[in-house]
């Protein structure tokens, strides 16, 4: 158990000063002055490489095969724990400590440049710094695939965001998915062709929607305002959630005639959050002590934004209080109307807005272009055209211009490769939960609509959070609702609740 123990102490060390890189990452996105990339690049670089360079200490490799030795003595969760530790050192190892360099330093400037590319709407601004982020990216990622002796270098990509995972599964849960939505979207457009949203479209203040941002992370456990908190909401261009267990930021761009896009960027955001603030405490500073995967943490914002906050219970609650907030101004609009409007279905343009139904659609054309663009089968100058083509055969909308297309995400810019996927699949895995909570407590909707998002929130605590990186994806969920990880239950889940909302 020495080993182990020595283990445990080296990974605290590499775990505290990734957290800190963490944070001057999210500082580059929050308050960072413009002048300060160039500097901010070196200094993430620099952090970066001193990680890599503490997890690849030859000693660190020489304990995990001391503690290998001695691994009968150890209990579930510490073989686990040396598993994971030990699958991480073996890819560290072979990758350069000056390759992880370039791409932290690439990956500032990328982002910087696809800021100023999206506010331009100017695709060729961009592409010189995504091909070099994609040209690193590669050679980071070939070298991961021979290490774990996965063939297909996507799926590399694929298995580094949600560990065991292959294309040929996501095809095949994607290819179901793209087959029931694609009728079920032309469905629930024509059903709600007759809803009104204009009053979405009202003026609510900044000032106002901040109030708002507040009370709602606040009404689902994450704590921005006490003097325990563990949590803050800052404005960015991009939300993204940011940290480690105590302390855990969410972002949020406001507009003042959309708050709708800013309650469901909170809701999800702060599903995020959560999740990350109550994996297993015991396993903090260890492998183990991780979220399951990118997948199961999009399932957790995503069950916050859409089961939860989407649902007729909960805005059946909040509409009076968004009406305090607002001076009355949605006093003359009914539960029903309100409801019908924040779910509406309607093909669009931009992911982050895109209804419940559509969402997918979203993430299976990136998908589709990610996987083929690291098959060479088209190149990243062809980008801008297959993202056009897609979006008009799968959702039927033509896209005016590259910043509402191509450039509307950070993920490419910031070598987030293989990462969409996760998206969808978190949509997947909230249909495995909503079975496995509706026999589990049947009354969480009921409780829902008195501002009581505990016996849901405290469910998703005990059955997902807890088990951190215990499992990989498939098994947890296996673990959790004992069945293996199909579309029915999601693609069920949206014909009830829509066929019941629209009355078709």
């Amino acid at each position: 158990m020495e080993a182990y123990d020595k283990i445990l102490e080296r990974s605290k060390e590499i775990i505290l000063l990734g957290s800190a890189a963490g944070v001057v990452g999210w500082d580059l996105e929050t308050y960072m002055p413009p002048k300060g990339i160039m500097l901010r690049s070196e200094q993430l670089a620099i952090m970066r490489k001193l990680n890599h360079r503490m997890a690849t200490n030859p000693e660190v490799g020489k304990l995990i095969e001391a503690a290998e030795k001695d691994s009968d003595a150890l209990d579930e969760a510490q073989q686990r724990n040396l598993y994971l530790t030990k699958r991480g050192y073996d890819a560290l190892t072979k990758i350069p400590e000056e390759l992880v360099g370039e791409m932290a330093k690439q990956r500032a400037i990328s982002v910087q440049t696809w800021k100023k590319a999206k506010a331009a709407n100017n695709w060729k601004m961009f592409e010189p710094e995504l091909e070099k982020m994609i040209g690193l990216s590669r050679k980071y990622y070939e070298i991961l695939a021979e290490v774990r002796e996965i063939p297909l270098l996507y799926d590399a990509m694929l298995d580094q965001f949600e560990r065991g995972m292959r294309s040929v599964q996501v095809s095949k849960i994607f290819g179901k998915l793209r087959e029931k939505l694609v009728p079920l979207t032309a469905k629930c457009a024509a059903a709600s062709t007759a809803i009104d949203t204009s009053f979405l479209d009202k003026v609510v203040p900044i000032a106002a929607q901040r109030k708002i941002a507040t009370d709602l992370a606040t009404i689902v456990g994450y704590d921005t305002v006490s003097d325990k908190a563990g949590g803050r909401i800052d404005e960015v261009e991009h939300p993204f959630t940011s940290g480690y267990y105590d302390d855990v930021r969410i972002t949020v761009k406001y507009h003042e005639n959309d708050v709708s896009s800013m309650i469901y960027a909170i809701l999800h955001e702060a599903g995020h959050a959560l999740y990350e603030q109550n994996l297993n405490q015991e396993w903090k500073y260890q492998s183990l002590g991780n979220a399951a995967s990118f997948g199961v943490h999009e399932s957790q914002s995503r069950f916050i934004e859409n089961n939860i906050g989407r649902s007729s219970e909960f805005i059946k609650f909040y509409l009076p209080k968004l009406n305090e907030f607002t001076g009355g101004l949605y006093s003359g609009i009914s539960t029903e109307d309100f409801t019908k409007a924040m779910n509406l279905v309607e093909p669009s343009l931009i992911r982050i807005e895109a209804d419940e139904v559509t969402y997918s659609l979203h993430i299976i054309i990136r998908y589709e272009i990610e996987r083929d663009l690291f098959a060479d089968k088209i190149s990243i100058s062809e980008l801008p055209q297959i993202w056009n083509e897609r979006y008009e055969e799968y959702l039927g909308v033509k896209v005016p211009d590259d910043e509402n297309g191509v450039l509307q995400d950070t993920h490419w810019a910031s070598g987030y490769y293989g990462y969409f996927p996760s998206y969808a699949m978190g949509n997947v895995y909230d249909g495995m939960w909503l079975e496995k909570i509706a026999k589990d407590e049947p009354n969480w909707l009921a409780e829902v609509e008195k501002g009581n998002t505990k016996p849901a929130i405290d469910w998703l605590k005990q059955n997902v959070h807890h088990y951190s990186s215990l499992y990989d994806p498939a098994d947890l969920v296996k673990k959790i609702t004992g069945k293996d990880t199909t579309a029915g239950p999601y693609l069920n889940y949206l014909e009830d609740k829509y066929s019941d909302l629209l009355g078709f």
